[in-house]
């Protein structure tokens, strides 16, 4: 397995992550079994980055993983993430919490879900914009300290945010959407990242599945899946959209791979510091995510995506309005 850098103070990763949201109904129907099944497939293929969230399935996530890594803990690096005090299926989220005091019991119950006594890497899963980032990394920073958390991250930070979070503490990866058809973050955050050598880690990279080329109607997605939510799976967007992933389709045919391989591959060659976490919950979706670490794209080649693809192709907002209010702060 390929590995990456995270940060500048040592820790290492594979070179795709696992991102374990889906595996707790964000995306519909879920498999218990067939998701643990795919946590291991992933360790033993050297797959040893795996991301969670304690907003995820209130509290579930971190539970599954809890239990898909209690034999193995030795072989894989936790993230998780505090801040969302939960997600509804509605679409909806409750306040943003930062308070240093919400910071260590956020921690502490991640701590006794997951079954472990260290977090490897432990983010803000969103900016609390009543509390100051430096109060916030401040009380992250003790929990460093007391060696129950070993790296700190941010998650949807504005550029700013960033680095006053970093004057107080060493952020060690920002974790952001990042995609052929979110690339927002080009403009100011990655130049951020790279300026303070800090990790990027690009979740949804395969567009919340729509690159993939496996949606093709909005009736493909389940009656309870978070995506009916989103702008970009609705009404005109979706077919725009559709036209969008046609283009990765045809450029990932020419190269004889699969457009997940591709748009994953993408990523991949856009910097050493850039580790995508695409998220699944089978283990045939695993296998073909992880041959995009094969994949070589020369320069003509990814100049031929940026311009088939250029920053602000996808139609539609990436969030129903509410939500879009919390990121970039």
């Amino acid at each position: 397995m390929q590995t990456r850098q995270l940060g500048r103070d040592g820790l290492v990763v594979s070179a795709l992550g696992l991102g374990c949201m889906g595996m707790s109904g964000m995306y519909g129907a879920v498999d218990e079994t067939e998701a643990i099944a795919t946590i291991h497939q992933a360790i033993d293929l050297g797959v040893n980055f795996l991301d969670t969230a304690d907003a995820y399935g209130s509290g579930h996530n971190e539970t599954l993983v809890g239990k898909a890594i209690a034999d193995r803990r030795e072989k894989v690096i936790i993230a998780t993430k505090f801040g969302l005090t939960d997600i509804h299926k509605g679409g909806d989220t409750l306040p943003v919490n930062g308070s240093p005091e919400y910071v260590r019991s956020a921690c502490e119950a991640s701590l006794k879900r997951l079954g472990v006594e260290t977090i490897d890497l432990y983010y803000q899963h969103r900016v609390d914009p009543r509390t100051p980032i430096e109060e916030t990394i401040g009380a992250m920073a003790e929990l460093v300290t007391e060696g129950k958390v070993r790296f700190l991250g941010l998650s949807e930070a504005a550029a700013a945010t960033i680095r006053r979070a970093h004057a107080v503490h060493p952020i060690a990866a920002l974790q952001s959407e990042y995609s052929l058809w979110s690339r927002d973050v080009e403009a100011e955050i990655l130049p951020t990242c790279r300026d303070l050598q800090i990790g990027f880690v690009p979740w949804s990279p395969l567009g919340r599945g729509f690159l993939t080329g496996e949606i093709t109607a909005f009736e493909d997605l389940e009656p309870n899946d978070w995506r009916r939510l989103s702008p970009r799976f609705q009404g005109d967007n979706f077919q725009q959209n559709l036209d969008l992933v046609a283009r990765v389709r045809h450029m990932a045919k020419a190269k004889n791979c699969p457009p997940a391989q591709l748009a994953i591959a993408w990523l991949l060659h856009k910097g050493d510091n850039i580790i995508p976490i695409p998220g699944t919950k089978r283990t045939s979706y695993l296998l073909e995510n992880l041959g995009a670490l094969d994949l070589k794209l020369t320069a003509t080649e990814l100049d031929l995506i940026d311009a088939t693809v250029p920053q602000g192709a996808a139609a539609g907002d990436r969030y129903p309005a509410t939500l879009m209010k919390m990121v970039d702060l």
